[in-house]
This record gives structure tokens, sequence and C-alpha cells, in this order.
């Protein structure tokens, strides 16, 4: 397939001649890891659906790679193929994605929660030619799903299914079992398939504002100068260890459990369910260091703090992004972990970390602001002109970073960088006198839960095909715990009733997963509305912040 990433050869000379971007692959990084360090622990899974869990070192976790790469060569896989990946936080993520890097294929991480409407688009428009899925995760039995899939789409040749029993797509049987790497020439394949740093390795789906997600394409330069730049802002040492509760199928799951991790060759601890007390037992059996959340993760681990039976102290550095970070919940934090610093930073799945606050950062800083600009990572607030603003004034956040993606696949028309490389982000924000932004409103139209962005116009959408709904508008209900949740505002057609339990219902049989559902309806008479007939979203937020949610979930 061609990707035509959005890559000038200027903007390659520029960064591999200021030593951000090193020509090198995640493979040889696990490589010379392997080689130098065998026996240290790479990956510590923890699977809840067989209640087991495995730790490889970073030998095993090479020798798996290789396998799988050799596997997926003789599937057909072919180089620039893609690769979708829905499991759970489990070990195969860093081994899949590093076999599909020795090979030059592609890998697209997909969330396990997406079923058969998100995933017909996703994989089609990837044209995906291996999907990896679980047999059985939160009860939810995959294999059916994915097969439906595989009748529908042409490039999709074949499914696997990890602990699957079915001899045609048992990932165990068929990839992990026979040893690929003896009957393929595998140096010379990897040799002859060996991407170059600036091809596209990974596909990422971001929600955006028009109900179809867009796949941000990331290429081995620009996530292993994400790694770069991370390993500096937290000071990395040998004996760091992450620990990973987000989904991998995140970029900041991915990003810092599969690609963090082994450029420094540290450790990394996977949970595949959220759970905070298990959390706590994880961290300190492991001695985990670091970790990378929204703050409904920070809110939990301070949440259990009183019955916590395990010694957090290894706890070092918790980074928050994907919602602003309550004061109380920092000072709690603080108080009750005071080995822990809460790090506030922003960055999107387009370029990753941004901007961060920092150690010795006054509490103000980390408390009201969502930090300052990384090195080689740039941010500005600009108006409607696009002209810089004063301190303190409210405008468009723009970046420009080191790390910037190179385009959305097959929409090059969403791709808004100006000539000067400047990205519009979507976002408004304020910044201070000192460079410290803090993010005031989103012009993209998506709301914040829990750190899973929600896309807004798919689920209106769907109410607009309601016999009985004249108009709809979903706007964020604040939320102490997981920041936001949606409140569907609605006006009915003459005669129609409609409550809460029953809109519910008719989005979930359109195919609305639970994660996107509303969790409050108001119903009004009439929209508050511009001259020319446009719904003034900013009213009906004002209207929402204080209210409630009608279910909790």
């Amino acid at each position: 397939m061609d990707y035509s990433p959005i890559l000038s050869q200027q903007r390659i000379t520029a960064m591999t001649d200021a030593g951000l971007w090193s020509n090198r692959l995640v493979v040889d990084h696990l490589d010379e890891i392997a080689a130098g360090d065998p026996t240290a622990t790479a990956v510590v899974d923890n699977n809840s659906m067989t209640g087991e869990s495995t730790r490889l070192s970073y030998a095993e976790l090479q020798a798996h790679s290789v396998r799988i790469a050799c596997a997926l060569y003789e599937l057909g896989v072919e180089q620039g193929d893609v690769v979708a990946v829905q499991l759970p936080n489990w070990w195969h993520y860093a081994a899949i994605y590093s076999a599909c890097v020795r090979i030059g294929a592609v890998i697209n991480p997909l969330m396990p929660i997406f079923r058969e409407r998100e995933l017909e688009f996703m994989l089609g428009l990837a044209e995906a030619r291996v999907l990896i899925v679980p047999r059985e995760f939160r009860g939810f039995d995959y294999l059916p799903m994915a097969n439906g899939l595989k009748e529908k789409l042409p490039s999709l040749k074949q499914v696997l299914v990890v602990g699957g029993a079915d001899p045609h797509s048992a990932f165990e049987r068929i990839v992990l079992e026979h040893p690929w790497e003896t009957t393929v020439n595998h140096e010379a394949l990897f040799q002859s398939r060996r991407p170059d740093a600036n091809d596209v390795t990974e596909i990422m789906y971001t929600s955006g504002t028009t109900g179809e997600p867009k796949g941000v394409m990331h290429t081995a330069n620009t996530l292993l100068c994400k790694a770069r730049l991370a390993s500096e802002l937290f000071a990395f040492d040998d004996h760091d260890a992450v620990f990973m509760g987000s989904p991998l199928a995140h970029q900041t799951g991915f990003m810092y459990a599969c690609i963090l991790s082994i450029f420094n060759g540290s450790k990394c601890v996977l949970q595949d369910v959220w759970e905070a007390e298990a959390a706590t037992r994880l961290i300190a059996q492991e001695q985990c260091t670091i970790t990378m959340a929204s703050t409904p993760f920070l809110s939990d681990l301070v949440g259990v703090a009183e019955s916590n039976k395990f010694d957090m102290s290894s706890l070092r550095l918790f980074l928050c992004a994907g919602a602003p970070i309550p004061r109380v919940l920092v000072e709690k934090a603080a108080e009750i972990y005071p080995n822990l610093y809460v790090m506030s930073a922003w960055g999107m799945t387009e370029m990753g970390l941004a901007t961060a606050t920092y150690p010795g950062d006054p509490p103000e800083k980390v408390l009201d602001t969502d930090g300052r600009a990384m090195p080689h990572q740039a941010v500005r607030v600009v108006d409607d002109a696009g002209a810089i603003v004063p301190p303190g004034t409210e405008g468009r956040l723009q970046s420009r970073c080191a790390t910037d993606f190179v385009g959305y696949l097959k929409r090059p028309d969403a791709y808004e960088v100006d000539r000067d490389s400047w990205l519009e982000t979507g976002d408004n924000a304020r910044m201070d006198a000192d460079g410290y932004i803090r993010i005031t409103g989103r012009s993209k139209d998506i709301i914040i839960r829990g750190g899973e962005n929600i896309p807004v116009v798919e689920v209106e959408e769907m109410l607009y095909r309601h016999p009985g709904i004249q108009d709809a508008a979903i706007v964020a209900m604040l939320d102490p715990r997981l920041g936001e949740r949606g409140c569907a505002y609605v006006s009915l057609r003459a005669g129609v009733e409609l409550n809460f339990s029953t809109m519910i219902e008719y989005l979930t049989a359109g195919g609305i997963i639970k994660q996107y559902l509303p969790e409050r309806l108001e119903i009004i008479d009439e929209f508050p509305r511009t001259p020319s007939g446009k719904i003034q979203k900013f009213k009906l937020r004002e209207r929402a912040k204080n209210l409630r949610p009608e279910n909790d979930r």
C-alpha cells in the first residue's frame, strides 16, 4: 500500500543533522539488549483471561519476535502490509510490533472495546492483511466477530486468536509452536525486508470531528525520538521500571510500554484490566518507578490508599495527561505517596508529549498548567489571524515538534500544517509569561472521558436518525474522577416521548459501544443558535457542567 507520508527531505535532513533522528529501528535496540544482557526482564504481564502471568527476558522477547516475524512472512505478509492487533495489555504487543518491523510490516493497534461497526471501517481503511484478537476478554468472544469481518473485507486474509482452540486461527498453534526461524532464512529475510527509518511503521487511530477516525502515521524516527525525549524528561536510568495500566492500543500505552522500555532496556509491567488495588500490588512486587495514565488512574490509586497493604515507595513519577488534574487530588497524592512526583503534561497521538511540568516547578505550575514545551517541542497560542497572542490570552494552540507524525492515512486533506510546519492541534489554550500552557477547551468536537476520546459527531448522527428526534447535541458534564462525561441534549418532534433508558437502547441497537454512550439525557424545546442557525454548544456546556450522570459506569 502507498502510505504517501508527508515528510520532506528538508525535515529529514534537519532532524538527522540535529541528532534527533537516529535512523535506527526498535529491533536494533532489542537485539543489542538481548545480546548484552539476555536475562534482564523485558516484560511482565497479567492475563485476566487465564489468570496467569508471563515473564519474558530480553532474550526470550527477541526469540518470540524472530519467530513471529518468520510466521507472518510464511502467512504471506508483504512489506508495507498492515497487521492489526486488538489485544489487551499482554506481552504479545512488544513481540508482534518488533516482528512487524523485522519484515517491514506496519502495526495497527486497536482498542479491545471496538466491535464490528468501528472495526469494519478501521480495518478496511488500513487494508489490514492480518487481525490478531484474544479468544475472550471481559466476557466477549472475538472469533465470530473476526470471522465475520474477514468475510466482508477482501484484504483481510488471516485471523489469529491468542488463546484460541480453532486450528485454523489459534495464534499459539500457528505461530508460536512451530520453529519458523529454522525453516526460513531469517537473517537474509530481515536484511532484505529491513524498512527505512522514515517508512511508516505504525498506524494509530484517533477520534476526530467528523465521526470517522483518522489513522495517524508514525515512523521509526518519530517514535524513537519520542522515546529519547521522554527518557530525558523522566531522567530515566538503569533502575527504572515502567508500570502500564493504560491500554496499549492508545498511543500512551503503546509508546511507553512497547517503545520506551525497549529503548532503555528496562522492565515493563502490564495490567490488562484496571483495578487500583491490584495495581498497587504489581507496582510493589515489581518495584515499578514510573507510570503514565489519565487522571482517573491517579484518583483511584489515591482512593485505595487507606486500605492499601503494599509498599508503593518505589513509584517516583506519575505522568498525568488527558484531563485536568484537580488540585485536591495532587495534594492528596503528595500526602499519601511522599516519594511520588505528579507530572502534568499535554500531548496528542500526532506527536506524543509536547509540554510537561518538571520536578522543582512551583506547585501552581503543576496544579494549574499543562506544562511548558519540552526541548525540541514547540507550542504557541495564536488568534484567528494566526498572530501570537499576549500571555494569558486564550487562542488556538499550535505545535511544531521533532516527534510530529507524517500524515493521516489516505487523508492528506486533514493534515493541517502550515508552510512553517505549525500544526493546528484543535485545542484552545492560554500561555503564561513563563511559557506554561493551560488547555481551555477544544475546537475538536470530542469529549475526553477518563482519557478516552469520545467521537461526539458519530453519536449525534445516530441520534439524528431516530424518527422522534428533531435536533441533538452532545456536550461534556464535568466529573471529578473521569474529567468529563457525555450529556445528550435533544429536542423532540410533536407527540414523541423519550427517556434515558430508551435512548440508550436505541443507540446500543445502532452499534454505539458502551464507552461512547451519553450518560444523561436533557430534553429541551429549543436549542441556542447562532444567527446562521448553528447550535451554540458553549451555552449547552455551561448548562451541563454541573449536571450529574443518570447512571454510573
